[in-house]
């Protein structure tokens, strides 16, 4: 199971947590908070019982949720699949519109063969898939005009 990004907001910046209250706090083991202690989370002193000043873990949780993003380049989808931003295979996408100024790209991952989903605004489809061949599909139909009820229905009109 992937590790999770933990919010560096629940550390109160002015509190000292033992490593028992900030496992807690944080919502992990108290062996993860060993791990970060491994990985460059500084203690206030080096001998025990370790305190971690929070504004110090705070700093240590931001840079770590920071380093594990990818952002997308222009031309690539986010395959979950790889875990990674990748081109669409045969350099195709499809778009199917969801509002008047928005909708979803789906395209083939060209590494995995994993179908990649991305959200995109109808305006910066140039922008975001430069060079790449968008095939605009029809949106889903709406449920706005509805047949008539069902017979087996136990609501009698008046």
């Amino acid at each position: 199971m992937p590790a999770r990004r933990i919010n560096p907001f629940r550390v109160r910046m002015h509190r000292s947590y033992s490593v028992q209250e900030l496992a807690a706090c944080c919502g992990v083991h108290k062996n993860t908070v060993r791990n970060w202690q491994a990985n460059g989370l500084e203690a206030n002193e080096p001998r025990r019982p370790y305190l971690f000043q929070g504004e110090r873990v705070r700093a240590f949780l931001t840079k770590a949720n920071a380093k594990r993003k990818s952002p997308c380049t222009p031309g690539t989808i986010f395959c979950f699949r790889c875990r990674a931003p990748r081109a669409p295979a045969l350099a195709m996408v499809e778009y199917t519109p969801h509002s008047p100024t928005g909708g979803n790209l789906r395209a083939l991952c060209d590494h995995c063969e994993g179908l990649m989903h991305r959200r995109v605004r109808k305006a910066d489809l140039a922008s975001v898939m430069p060079g790449i061949a968008v095939h605009i599909t029809e949106g889903q139909p709406r449920l706005i005009s509805r047949p008539s009820p069902s017979t087996n229905c136990d609501f009698q009109g008046s």
